[in-house]
């Protein structure tokens, strides 16, 4: 009995050791270590809507995906939040090293979840309740990607989650500013257009669905 705790408690101190070393791992931006609070926030922040808005094709047009099919703000805004509660969770662990994917994997995944939301548009005429589900799914994997991009310009020492969480909100402000922008430019005037379907929601989900196949042909 005795032994088995003792077993126990090397496992799970070996397992933290294991831990503590990877939960450094990431690349340190050493020009931030002694930056001011704000001045860090700002950096990620713009960091994250500059990769949104203008750099994110992929993921400005996954966004526009998941708005075409849904007529209701409040329904496309909790898809947006199931994306993104999924990609800050990958975002973060993946910086820590917790879950390490490689690019040529993660971003072929990326266009082809594009292509799912696209298509998906144009085969189905209603939401269904299991789509929040393949979002926050697909979150999950965008989240590897947004990691790949901030691991490029690395993280201030001792400002782990100020800089992951201003990085995050950085990418919600340039998803939300797509959602409105569709809502406000597309979705709003002609949602109740009977030729909504045939001349908005399928033209617009085949071209994002060609041009997600594209891109996981060159990614591959």
């Amino acid at each position: 009995m005795v032994h088995q705790v003792l077993d126990k408690r090397i496992f799970f101190l070996f397992l933290g050791l294991l831990l503590a070393g990877t939960l450094s791992a990431h690349n340190i931006n050493y020009a931030l270590e002694k930056a001011p609070v704000h001045n860090v926030m700002w950096f990620y922040i713009s960091l994250g809507i500059r990769h949104i808005i203008p750099e994110g094709l992929d993921h400005i047009l996954f966004i526009v995906g998941i708005c075409m099919l849904g007529t209701n703000i409040k329904t496309i805004l909790w898809q947006a939040t199931a994306f993104t509660v999924a990609h800050s969770i990958t975002l973060a662990l993946s910086m820590k090293n917790i879950i390490v994917a490689p690019g040529q994997v993660v971003e072929p995944i990326i266009s082809l979840s594009i292509m799912f939301v696209a298509i998906e548009n144009m085969v189905t005429d209603r939401l269904k309740a299991w789509r929040i589900i393949i979002i926050f799914i697909f979150g999950l994997i965008h989240g590897m990607g947004f990691a790949s991009v901030l691991n490029e310009i690395g993280l201030p020492p001792g400002k782990f989650f100020l800089s992951v969480f201003s990085f995050n909100l950085g990418v919600e402000i340039g998803q939300v500013s797509v959602i409105l922008g569709v809502f406000a430019l597309i979705i709003k005037p002609f949602r109740n257009r009977v030729w909504y379907r045939k001349v908005v929601l399928a033209p617009v989900s085949c071209c994002i669905a060609i041009m997600a196949l594209y891109w996981t042909f060159t990614r591959i």
